[in-house]
């Protein structure tokens, strides 16, 4: 890879029939190779959406199909794909991860990131309380793409604390990827407004990959994915529907930046 790299975000109205999903899933990935993207990102839960505990346990025990899926198009079309996540079985209890594995362009799983931060939310007309089915994830993990691009992994809700993408940027990374399934009141009064500070304040680009729609569990998700660069600018968008948006991102441009308003190097507090 060069010092540009094309990169991919899909949008999806995922719902409880996972063929139909990953049907969905293989014809984006399709599109995605032939417009030449080298790294594409999935939205949070793609392969399965429903509220009911008992059919995200069911749904977790198919997750090792949803890995050989994932793998197997990796390699067919020679992807970087960081897959949203998708629901696995946790080690104790009954409780499962919101997992995103991440595949390399031959097919193997490099690594994976668990969601740290779980949706405990009631906003009057909604009541979330994602910690009573999901456990938490313990660490960031970050991957390396190549010797110029590093990405930072995050989930949904994850993009509300600004420290777990202040630790990426001070690893080394200068992607940031979230993929989300935001409710409509939160996603119209901050989607946006937070992906556009993490970009600036770390100076990197985000690559955020959206559900959107009326879901077949009657949850409404947001969408409007986005691809933004470290200058805060959306230099992609999708806002209704499902679909692709694709942007090239340019490392010179990063640099410029970071050289003409050094505030990465201007840190007086660290947190750890």
């Amino acid at each position: 890879m060069s010092k540009r790299m094309q990169v991919s975000c899909i949008q999806m109205c995922s719902g409880h029939d996972i063929e139909s999903n990953l049907s969905k899933v293989e014809n984006f990935l399709k599109e995605v190779a032939e417009k030449g993207s080298k790294l594409v990102l999935l939205p949070e839960t793609f392969s399965f959406i429903a509220q009911d505990s008992q059919k995200k346990i069911k749904n977790a025990e198919k997750t090792h199909l949803i890995l050989e899926f994932l793998s197997q198009q990796a390699k067919q079309y020679q992807l970087w794909i960081i897959a949203g996540s998708t629901l696995c079985p946790a080690e104790h209890g009954d409780k499962l991860y919101n997992r995103c594995p991440i595949f390399t362009p031959d097919g193997t799983q490099h690594s994976s990131y668990d969601k740290m931060h779980l949706f405990d939310a009631d906003l009057g007309t909604e009541n979330w309380q994602e910690s009573e089915s999901i456990e938490a994830g313990k660490e960031p993990v970050s991957v390396s793409i190549d010797s110029d691009w590093k990405a930072g992994i995050s989930i949904c809700y994850d993009l509300r604390f600004p420290e777990l993408y202040r630790h990426y940027s001070a690893q080394g990374c200068n992607i940031l990827t979230v993929a989300a399934a935001f409710t409509v009141p939160t996603g119209k009064a901050h989607w946006e407004t937070l992906l556009r500070a993490r970009a600036i304040e770390n100076q990197c680009y985000v690559l955020a990959s959206a559900q959107y729609g009326k879901h077949s569990d009657g949850r409404e998700t947001y969408g409007h994915s986005m691809i933004i660069d470290p200058w805060g600018k959306i230099i992609a968008e999708l806002a209704n529907g499902e679909g692709i948006i694709t942007a090239e991102l340019d490392l010179s441009r990063l640099q410029r930046i970071r050289t003409s308003l050094p505030a990465l190097q201007h840190r007086s507090i660290y947190i750890t």
